[in-house]
């Protein structure tokens, strides 16, 4: 059982432990403090239970920190390429509590109007931001420099412990963190607020997409982001009971949540929340999923599973057709027909 010695809350206003769900692929109900279920048949009672997943996220990622984000970050300009559609800005922005963050700002030539912008979250990769830059060692991963060149204002950062932000990780835990998925949650949340306030783009216009390890944080971003009307993740998650077969070991260390080894055993059953769960907080949003047949990290019908518990919660908004799944003959990957499949998505709800 969980102690409430370690609940955290993300809005900090409650005292209480959240409900614990043990079938996470039931999600048209709310626990009530009795131990009972609640049908979940509105919106309304909905937003209950998404509360408790928020809440439940955050025991294994610990608390959004508590920090006023009314203005927007202050950033340095470190250098500046000029290519034939777009201008690449190496910046660093602030993102206290914690580490600064290194990020590529792209910004389309001929600027007469605001624009949309687009988050961009690279992989796994030594070299972080450049990867979705084009500049890594894999085809498939540019979709930061793709996006620029459709005419999108993009904002491509560090993950803490890869590219120019490579010892970062140390620093988060020191400035209090318990888990570098919130930190990376943080910054990409400044991020927002960053690209929000530039007088190049439209804040009403914005999404995010990312790849493996960009794929999750996508995810993630969007729980605590509802700016984010479009989001696509690629080759993100599957469910943790289909993840190397219910062993999280892998979501562990720390570059994500300590505390799911420390508190939870890495064991999917003693956790507080699954994909299931956080794929449905998305909704009624637009979400574009890539999930390759034969995607090792990620096992396809884990993420069938999602899709499947989900679904149901995109129904009672009438959102059905804001799913947009893609399942290609392909292994972790995400390939050229279905990346600009989602930008095709990406065109139709950011161009509204």
């Amino acid at each position: 059982m969980i102690s409430a010695l370690l609940i955290f809350f993300y809005t900090g206003t409650s005292l209480e432990a959240p409900p614990f769900y043990p079938d996470k692929s039931r999600l048209l109900c709310v626990q009530e403090k009795d131990g009972s279920y609640t049908a979940v048949e509105s919106i309304e009672t909905w937003q209950r239970r998404r509360e408790h997943i928020l809440e439940n996220v955050c025991l294994v990622m610990g608390p959004l920190p508590d920090q006023a984000r009314d203005t927007a970050p202050d950033y340095q300009l470190l250098e500046e390429i000029d290519t034939p559609r777009y201008k690449r800005q190496s910046i660093r922005y602030n993102a206290e509590p914690g580490p600064a963050v290194t990020a590529f700002l792209f910004l389309p030539h001929q600027q007469k109007e605001t624009r949309p912008a687009m988050m961009c979250l690279h992989p796994t990769s030594s070299l972080g931001k450049r990867i979705v830059a084009g500049e890594g060692e894999k085809p498939n991963r540019n979709y930061a420099s793709e996006l620029a060149e459709r005419g999108y204002v993009v904002l491509a950062p560090d993950y803490p412990g890869f590219g120019d932000d490579v010892d970062a990780r140390k620093g988060l835990y020191e400035a209090g963190y318990v888990s570098c998925s919130m930190k990376g949650i943080w910054n990409h949340l400044r991020g927002v607020d960053l690209l929000a306030s530039l007088p190049q783009v439209d804040p009403q216009r914005m999404g995010c997409i990312g790849h493996s390890l960009g794929g999750h944080n996508t995810l993630f971003l969007g729980l605590f982001d509802t700016r984010l009307r479009v989001l696509v993740t690629s080759c993100g998650f599957n469910s943790f009971t289909k993840y190397m077969g219910g062993d999280l070991t892998g979501w562990s260390h720390d570059g994500y949540m300590p505390r799911i080894a420390d508190i939870y055993g890495s064991d999917a059953a003693n956790m507080p929340f699954d994909f299931t769960e956080v794929v449905a907080a998305l909704a009624p949003r637009t979400l574009f999923i890539n999930a390759p047949l034969h995607d090792d990290n990620f096992e396809v019908s884990g993420v069938r599973d999602v899709i499947d518990s989900a679904t149901p919660v995109y129904a009672l908004y009438g959102a059905q057709d804001a799913l947009h799944i893609r399942y290609p003959e392909a292994e972790h990957d995400f390939p050229t027909k279905e990346r600009y499949e989602a930008y095709a998505v990406i065109d139709e709800i950011l161009s509204k």
